[in-house]
């Protein structure tokens, strides 16, 4: 769906963003965060050439945020490559949403520096911003949306044609192919308080497919749906990533659904970051267990051979 979070929040200002942010020292190491060897190898790297010729969708460096003086995010320091696949995993309170919400602006008073595609964030008006970012919010059971799915998923046009604009001929077209690769084409027609909630999901993803963004946000896109559905999404942004070209980042409890993605993974720990690497690299001894404070079971998909996790209590 489209960005429609806060004001900018910070006082505009000429220059760069860490013109603004005095405190902050350009290309500074990051202290005490392991890295799995060769992340820090070109935006791009694995991905087609246009890709990495193309600025990273996100550098995000010393990003920090309180609320009430409770600091929420903890120098918060990644770039993110375009079009690539990113799981942002961490206990629940560890700061994965707020991120996402501080990166929209939703949270606009953190401190820090944020570029997107190479231009600072806080240089978008929010309608540019809405072309480039688009944002899945985590499945809910709220069904108050007096809307055809049609309906719903053409708002994701209004950064190019305005919310309550008469959708032009193109926009019609955007939104046919928006519906058709999420797989909701066959009810259109229907309210979305009578999808379920996997359906409902997919309905979110096509409206953010029709905002025809570089950068998906999504938060917590398979919580709560079936396994069929948990496939199917997972599957709809596998593609997205791979045919549209877009670069997806998702908040995730999911361990196991970071690791299927074979992409990269950010993981928090109270606000700080505590581990960034490759997804197939969280296996590895003694990771998840540092993450997450509790202990971890590998087991091997007898048809892969890929290592996936269940997790233990205590004592096991």
């Amino acid at each position: 769906m489209a960005v429609t979070g806060g004001g900018l929040g910070r006082t505009q200002q000429t220059g760069s963003c860490v013109d603004r942010y005095p405190g902050f020292a350009a290309g500074a190491p990051l202290r005490g965060i392991p890295l799995s060897p060769g992340i820090l190898a070109a935006p791009g790297g694995g991905y087609p050439e246009t890709h990495a010729m193309m600025p990273p969708a996100l550098e995000i460096e010393s990003l920090s945020f309180s609320i009430n003086g409770a600091s929420i995010l903890k120098d918060i320091r990644v770039t993110i490559g375009s079009g690539e696949k990113w799981s942002i995993i961490g206990a629940n309170g560890a700061g994965k949403s707020t991120l996402l919400k501080c990166l929209l602006r939703i949270h606009p008073d953190w401190t820090g520096s944020v570029h997107l595609f190479g231009r600072c964030l806080d240089d978008y008006s929010q309608r540019n911003l809405a072309r480039k970012v688009a944002y899945v919010p985590q499945p809910g059971d709220d069904q108050r949306f007096p809307f055809t799915v049609r309906q719903f998923v053409a708002m994701g046009r209004y950064a190019y044609s305005g919310m309550f604009a008469t959708a032009h001929k193109d926009d019609d077209a955007v939104v046919t192919r928006a519906m058709q690769q999420a797989r909701i084409l066959e009810f259109g027609d229907r309210t979305l308080d009578t999808l379920s909630g996997g359906e409902r999901q997919k309905v979110f993803i096509a409206a953010a497919l029709a905002q025809q963004a570089d950068l998906l946000l999504l938060d917590e896109p398979t919580a709560f749906l079936d396994y069929r559905h948990q496939a199917e999404v997972s599957r709809i942004l596998g593609e997205i990533n791979q045919h549209n070209g877009a670069t997806i980042v998702a908040v995730t409890h999911d361990v196991n659904a970071a690791i299927l993605t074979d992409g990269l993974v950010l993981a928090l720990k109270q606000g700080n970051m505590a581990w960034i690497g490759p997804a197939a690299d969280l296996t590895q001894p003694g990771r998840l267990e540092d993450i997450f404070n509790t202990s971890f079971r590998l087991i091997e998909d007898p048809v892969t051979g890929r290592r996936l996790v269940v997790p233990q209590e205590a004592g096991q």
